[in-house]
């Protein structure tokens, strides 16, 4: 087992965080990645790199983004899961007590890419409240340095350090105040991907479905982005994985491949995901808005496919 990392602050010696595993690829939405790796570029002595968030619904591969733009650049890779009751000692160090008696600091995923020059994700940031937040307004700004009022040291950071923000764009725990908002720029939206990247996408991760249940999710998703229904590739990796896993429990009584795909379906994502369309309405509905009317053209194809026999 590797011997744990230290460094020292003035007379507080604190305990490197371990970093991540960042060999994850990013498939399609190729402007994305040069747009976040170009956030991260220094350009001059006096230019600094900008901290970004990236937007977009859950599961849609922002984490995954991020990670692999630090595989890009090469650097070591934290990633700090963000919650509604984050501290920020948590963000920062946290004292424990050692087995000597004594305290001991450990220093967090941010603080330890911040001294070894590494790249920190702050995971799903909007989920954290104010008081976190604050603790980290000079690290977003031209000072790049935290203060842990636990340990009594101000960290700079190393002149490497990068890290970016995700975000879902749904209603967070917490409203980010405006003062942090202003720092963590640009915005970075991911959409979601078209028929050919999620088929990538699910093929990369899971390289042993056959075809035809690949096409069957990808059939089912690119028709839920259609209808503004936010389920996400990483819905169709758990469609996929349970269908599979019920495929291969009962050899004595087989089910069809379609049957166990509708029925992975309803316990994934619900019963009312059977019905993409009422449920489009329903949602509709809910939000005080209307459905256009909706034809058998419109679910073989996509709304500018020359082939849709709808289209004008």
């Amino acid at each position: 087992m590797p011997e744990t990392q230290t460094v020292q602050i003035d007379d507080i010696t604190l305990q490197l965080g371990k970093p991540v595993d960042s060999t994850q690829n990013w498939i399609g939405q190729t402007d994305v990645l040069h747009q976040l790796l170009a956030c991260w570029l220094v350009v001059h002595d006096a230019d600094l790199p900008l901290a970004p968030r990236l937007i977009g619904p859950p599961g849609i591969g922002k984490t995954t983004l991020a990670m692999a733009a630090a595989k890009a650049r090469e650097q070591t890779l934290y990633i700090y899961q963000c919650t509604s009751d984050t501290r920020p000692e948590d963000l920062l160090i946290t004292p424990v007590l050692a087995e000597s008696g004594k305290i001991a600091y450990h220093a967090s995923p941010l603080v330890t890419a911040m001294l070894t020059g590494g790249i920190c994700i702050l995971d799903e940031g909007n989920r954290m409240n104010e008081k976190s937040w604050a603790s980290l307004a000079p690290l977003l700004d031209h000072r790049r340095y935290v203060e842990s009022i636990v340990a009594g040291i101000t960290i700079p950071a190393h002149k490497d350090f990068r890290c970016c923000v995700t975000m879902n764009d749904d209603e967070s725990t917490y409203e980010i105040p405006d003062y942090i908002l202003s720092r963590l720029q640009p915005t970075l939206q991911i959409g979601f991907p078209n028929r050919q990247d999620e088929m990538a996408i699910l093929s990369y991760h899971l390289p042993f479905v056959e075809d035809d249940m690949l096409t069957l999710t990808v059939d089912f998703l690119q028709r839920a982005h259609d209808l503004n229904l936010e389920f996400s590739p990483r819905d169709g990796i758990h469609i996929l994985q349970y269908a599979l896993k019920r495929l291969a429990q009962d050899r004595e009584h087989p089910l069809h491949k379609d049957q166990a795909w509708a029925e992975s379906l309803e316990k994934v994502l619900g019963a009312e995901a059977l019905d993409l369309e009422q449920l489009a309405e329903q949602r509709q509905r809910a939000l005080g808005g209307e459905m256009p009317g909706l034809s058998m053209g419109d679910f073989f194809f996509g709304a500018d496919d020359p082939l849709n026999p709808d289209k004008e």
